[in-house]
């Protein structure tokens, strides 16, 4: 192995075990197919070159907080192409890990197909606005926070498909129609399998060197942003779903933060060294400050609750 960078050399010490990951995965996983998820019955043309009827505000059926929560999460979805981009410059696309790469992209594609046959179809949503804001987050492309780090960015896209599936189930409690909820049923179903294949390594890398894992779950527990955060409107969308219950500062700390952490057994392995150390006091701390949010965010909104009954 003389002459591996560190990082190459974590991807294979860690190869095997993502082999394993991806043969669970596949065993477990099915494919689907995002046409049968759409009413199509429901769907009537477009003004533009079939003259079609104009989409209209009142065209919409699914309550403001489901729309918001579906639209963020198609235009996160929509780019794709960058995604795929960085985990392969990331994690290679040779061996175990490109299977992986790949086989991921072809899931993934599915949710934005599917989202966006189904938002356009029951005209939950201006087609204009979308088609807008979906070239303008294209085209801004997306960089990961932690290139250059596999460990970090391991533990980034463990935290990312944990978040993003609990957002899909916060979008489904709320969305109230049939087709809407067996949709997001399906595409949270695909984020769990992602984070659990993603989880397997992280795990390994904790037995295998956990003074690094724990500075990358530092680094990032303290910078962590979702890849939509380019997105137009970004903000807006983020207060929404927060306010809706699909994703706030409590969601993130006690659904996705601390069954990791603790899942990774990120305050009390031993055997570490001053550095390892430091980074799980440096956890523990962020933990504190994630908890304190989260009650502060907690009670904020009761407060706005109640000032408008």
């Amino acid at each position: 192995m003389t002459g591996l960078t560190d990082n190459a050399k974590i991807l294979l010490d860690l190869e095997p075990v993502a082999a394993n990951a991806l043969d669970a995965h596949l065993a477990n996983s099915t494919d689907w197919y995002p046409h049968q998820y759409i009413p199509w019955s429901q769907g009537l043309d477009y003004e533009g070159v079939i003259n079609g009827r104009p989409w209209e505000a009142a065209d919409q059926r699914l309550n403001a907080a489901s729309r918001d929560g579906l639209l963020y999460s198609l235009l996160a979805e929509e780019n794709l192409p960058s995604y795929h981009r960085v985990i392969a410059r990331g994690f290679s696309i040779d061996g175990a890990w490109g299977t992986w790469v790949h086989r991921w992209t072809v899931e993934e594609s599915r949710h934005s197909t599917a989202l966006r046959d189904y938002l356009i179809v029951t005209r939950a949503i201006d087609p204009v606005v979308l088609e807008d804001n979906r070239a303008a987050h294209v085209q801004h492309g997306y960089e990961a926070d932690y290139d250059g780090d596999v460990l970090a960015s391991l533990v980034y896209v463990t935290l990312q498909e944990l978040g993003t599936r609990v957002a899909y189930q916060g979008i489904r409690r709320l969305c109230n129609e049939p087709a809407c909820d067996a949709l997001l049923n399906r595409i949270a179903h695909d984020e769990n399998c992602h984070m659990l294949f993603y989880r397997a390594v992280l795990q390994a890398a904790m037995r295998i060197d956990p003074d690094r894992t724990l500075q990358g779950i530092a680094k990032v527990m303290a910078n962590f942003r979702p890849p939509g955060h380019a997105i137009p409107g970004y903000a807006r969308f983020a207060t929404s779903m927060a306010r809706s219950g699909i994703y706030s500062p409590s969601i993130h700390h006690d659904h996705v933060l601390v069954p990791l952490t603790r899942t990774l057994r990120a305050l009390d392995t031993t055997g570490l060294t001053g550095t390892g150390r430091q980074a799980q006091e440096r956890i523990a701390v962020l933990l504190d400050a994630s908890a304190h949010r989260a009650r502060r965010y907690a009670e904020l909104s009761a407060d706005i609750r109640s000032s408008t009954t």
